[in-house]
């Protein structure tokens, strides 16, 4: 078993919280890695000398943390470190769409094999927050597109995008592969020659629906961006909300200094 020290029954502090401190400890100088199975409860409650509940409060908290994962049926793990590095000043380089590379396409470039399903692409209304955001009039419509990315097979990012139906329609836009570069190249042949993007980043816990397709263990935080890109003409022309699986990414960004 794991070597663990001993819980000091003489300290004022609870001994689930000495407990937590030495896996923790195990994780962080390497002796417990990434996707390594954490001892049992019963093993722990053994080494320990402590209660069952004492070890699942010890256990909750480290998850809490964000440190381990339960899965049902196997037990409990450490969390696999990110596997996606997205680095905002990249990866929406007009080189990666002249290589014919999407946005994720060129994340995932060493790091994995990506791939997208629940791919579903159709004409809809504008909805009032798309419309202001588009800046689109009344009954306005949108070519909507929602997709899950993929790396290595597992769940990282859900995303829907949206592009007013005056400039998608009839492209290839509004068809299930849309060539190429991605929706961006498109745009760019479209003649709408992208300048400018701006995001907004926010964390938070994922909705029933997000977890399940997303496959999260309970207690599992998101991270939301809604990105937005201009013409030069300084029109939005499409905008993208993603819910990332936050273990699965870190977002690197990058700003000049002066």
């Amino acid at each position: 078993m794991l070597e663990l020290g001993q819980v000091d029954k003489t300290s004022d502090k609870p001994a689930f919280k000495q407990i937590a401190e030495e896996v923790r400890a195990a994780v962080t100088t390497g002796r417990l890695e990434p996707g390594d199975r954490v001892p049992s409860e019963s093993q722990l409650m053994e080494h320990f000398g402590v209660a069952r509940m004492t070890v699942r409060q010890a256990l909750a908290d480290l998850r809490a943390e964000g440190l381990l994962v339960a899965e049902h049926g196997r037990g409990v793990f450490v969390r696999e470190r990110p596997v996606v590095r997205r680095v905002a000043s990249d990866r929406f380089a007009r080189r990666h769409r002249e290589d014919g590379q999407a946005a994720f396409l060129a994340e995932a470039d060493g790091v994995g094999v990506p791939s997208v399903d629940q791919l579903a692409v159709g004409a809809e209304p504008a909805s009032p927050a798309i419309r202001e955001v588009l800046a689109l009039p009344v009954r306005a419509k949108v070519v909507a597109r929602r997709r899950r990315y993929l790396m290595d097979g597992r769940p990282v990012e859900l995303a829907e995008s949206f592009v007013p139906q005056v400039i998608a329609g009839g492209t290839k836009i509004a068809e299930s592969d849309t060539g190429p570069g991605g929706i961006y190249a498109r745009l760019e042949e479209l003649g709408h020659q992208l300048a400018e993007f701006s995001e907004e980043v926010a964390a938070r816990m994922p909705t029933p629906e997000e977890r399940r397709r997303l496959q999260l263990p309970a207690g599992t935080p998101v991270l939301t961006v809604r990105r937005i890109a201009y013409d030069t003409a300084g029109t939005p022309v499409e905008m993208t909300d993603t819910v990332k699986a936050a273990p699965s990414y870190v977002l690197e960004y990058r700003f000049p200094a002066n």
